[in-house]
């Protein structure tokens, strides 16, 4: 409630509200100190007052982040790449100041150097996993911020997608490589990767008991948009499992391998075929290119790659405007 007395010939205004600190401020006209106390008492309303800042001043941004990633991100499919994302969260200047200390700016900075240092997607993934951090804090651990201070920062402008294609000659050179490191592991997990277009963890992930050889399809339980799939295997997918079950000691998995050791094998697999800027993950795009390229329509694309949304896939097709010519003469 807001209260007005008149002292010294200004206006002097007092806001209080429980929960929130007092806020007091003098004017020289009445209008002016009804308006400011109007204003004031509706962000209390809203919730936008400040907290008390000896309130804040009881927590740290670290603590924030170590806390998430303890109780929330452990629980997440995605906690092994996000645990390295929060440690070098967790090592930066402004993650030693306590709420009452940080400030936009101050989280601007980061953005700012960050993006001297790393790609525009690398910063837009950190940001959005510290304002995913700040919104669990304050709305299921009472945390007294009213606003939290990632939703007044402007986005950073997103990378255009990749459009990496692997050549013929390189992946001649790929498989060259793998052949000689004598790693035929290695070697059928990047052509079972084109032959289906998943992803690294999705096909780490494959079980025996997840494929249909009656059918000759593969069910995924777990993907990375959380919607299971079941996709047809061609041919050549097929031929690559039988292999596996050949020369394949476990029992359970296809591909046993963890995905940090798949991920530096892939990296000396590179070195080795003098293969510079390729990605694990450029295969998929491959992959998907290559069934547009067979003919297959967006909605059968989208069904072995898992896209649900279609204007994804819109950017695998390489549409020449002379190849749609000649469909149109």
């Amino acid at each position: 409630m807001a209260t007005i007395r008149k002292r010294n010939g200004k206006y002097q205004v007092q806001v209080r509200r429980k929960g929130f600190p007092p806020a007091s401020r003098s004017f020289h006209k009445r209008a002016d100190a009804d308006e400011w106390a109007r204003h004031m008492e509706s962000q209390a309303d809203r919730g936008e007052m400040p907290a008390p800042v000896k309130d804040l001043g009881k927590y740290t941004v670290k603590s924030i982040l170590e806390r998430y990633r303890d109780e929330i991100s452990f629980k997440k499919r995605s906690f092994y790449s996000e645990k390295y994302v929060l440690a070098g969260l967790i090592k930066q200047p402004f993650a030693k100041l306590s709420l009452a200390e940080l400030t936009v700016a101050r989280i601007c900075e980061y953005r700012d150097l960050r993006l001297k240092a790393v790609k525009p997607g690398t910063v837009r993934r950190d940001l959005a996993l510290l304002k995913q951090a700040f919104d669990v804090a304050i709305n299921e651990w009472d945390v007294p911020y009213r606003i939290n201070p990632l939703t007044k920062i402007s986005r950073v402008k997103p990378q255009k997608g990749r459009h990496r294609r692997l050549s013929e000659d390189e992946y001649a050179t790929l498989q060259a490589a793998w052949s000689a490191k004598t790693s035929p592991l290695v070697g059928s997990i990047v052509r079972f990767a084109i032959a289906t277009a998943m992803r690294r963890g999705e096909i780490l992930s494959i079980k025996w008991t997840d494929i249909d050889w009656k059918a000759r399809t593969l069910h995924i339980p777990v993907t990375k948009n959380g919607h299971e799939r079941t996709i047809p295997l061609s041919t050549s997918a097929i031929e690559l499992l039988q292999e596996r079950q050949t020369y394949n000691t476990c029992k359970t998995h296809p591909f046993p391998m963890t995905g940090n050791g798949l991920q530096q094998a892939w990296e000396r697999l590179c070195i080795a075929a003098q293969i510079d800027d390729l990605h694990f993950h450029d295969l998929r795009h491959e992959a998907i290119s290559r069934f547009f390229e067979r003919g297959l329509s967006v909605p059968e694309v989208a069904l072995i790659s898992g896209h649900r949304d279609y204007r994804m896939l819109l950017r695998y097709t390489h549409l020449k405007a002379e190849d749609v010519a000649l469909k149109l003469s």
